[in-house]
């Protein structure tokens, strides 16, 4: 994710190198198949976005939506890393007018991808403006509580349990650990929360295989892309064993991800084809 003149572009195991500019409706092209159908008011959503960067696909962008609609009234939702506001406006523009969305990023410049652990106060600056100009563009700035802390010391910042929860922050394994844990635990019953990047980034793969595979608080419900779902709620042994089938599976798919990473960043391009990979560039999540 990034928002500047120019982009960075993902390579190997999740580094990202700067690439040439591109229109980001490149970048978040829709899945094939298997997209529901546009709810109303989603295709307009789109073309809120359109300008506003980031790796968020149109399907996961739909997935989004379909869930931020769902939460009650007076619901709660919660974004983990906000960048530059394409998921937050999304969920503002899906959600009941009485249901809390409180987005939670530092703004530092760091953890914008791989490989970013230490913080740079210009780029933090700039995607810190950027993300609340595009809210106010998006029409949503006013639907939106911004807490600029780093997720692990904002837990005092949001009170009651979450209804919807969406983690896109830092993809190293720690910190997506810590994400998942400590927030997850206040995904209220029957909630969901929403993991990008899984099967496709190292440390958040290695995240959810420490913390969801087992069942025992989530299930998983299936992905779009990288967007892993996950629903709150107590299972039977056979529910759990189910779920962690099916978590399992997708480790082919989290494999060759990996593979097109490493030619790719071993300027190998021609053998991704091999891995039905066409494109010159990373393909998007």
């Amino acid at each position: 994710m990034l928002a500047r003149m120019t982009r960075y572009r993902r390579s190997s195991v999740g580094l990202w190198t700067r690439g040439q500019p591109l229109h980001n409706r490149a970048v978040a092209r829709s899945e094939p198949s298997g997209s529901p159908a546009p709810t109303p008011g989603f295709d307009e959503t789109l073309n809120a976005i359109a300008d506003v960067q980031g790796w968020m696909t149109d399907a996961q962008a739909q997935r989004l939506w379909d869930r931020a609609i769902q939460v009650p009234e007076a619901g709660r939702i919660v974004e983990i890393g906000s960048f530059q506001g394409r998921s937050a406006i999304v969920l503002a523009r899906a959600a009941r007018p009485s249901v809390e969305i409180v987005t939670i990023d530092p703004h530092a410049g760091s953890d914008r991808g791989p490989r970013e652990i230490h913080g740079d106060p210009e780029r933090g600056e700039s995607d810190h403006s950027r993300y609340f100009a595009n809210l106010a563009r998006a029409g949503v700035a006013n639907r939106i509580r911004h807490v600029r802390q780093a997720s692990q010391a904002a837990g005092d910042q949001v009170e009651g349990p979450i209804d919807l929860l969406y983690i896109d922050g830092a993809h190293r394994f720690r910190p997506a650990l810590a994400d998942i844990r400590s927030w997850g635990r206040r995904v209220a019953d029957d909630g969901v929360m929403l993991i990008h990047d899984a099967y496709c980034s190292v440390g958040v793969t290695g995240a959810i295989a420490a913390d969801l595979l087992s069942g025992r608080r989530f299930l998983y419900s299936g992905r779009v892309g990288s967007l892993a779902e996950y629903r709150q709620c107590t299972a039977g042994i056979a529910a759990r064993a189910w779920s962690a089938v099916r978590q399992l599976g997708q480790i082919p798919w989290f494999l060759r991800n990996v593979m097109v990473k490493v030619l790719m960043l071993m300027r190998l391009h021609p053998l991704t084809r091999l891995l039905g990979h066409r494109s010159n560039t990373l393909p998007p999540f």
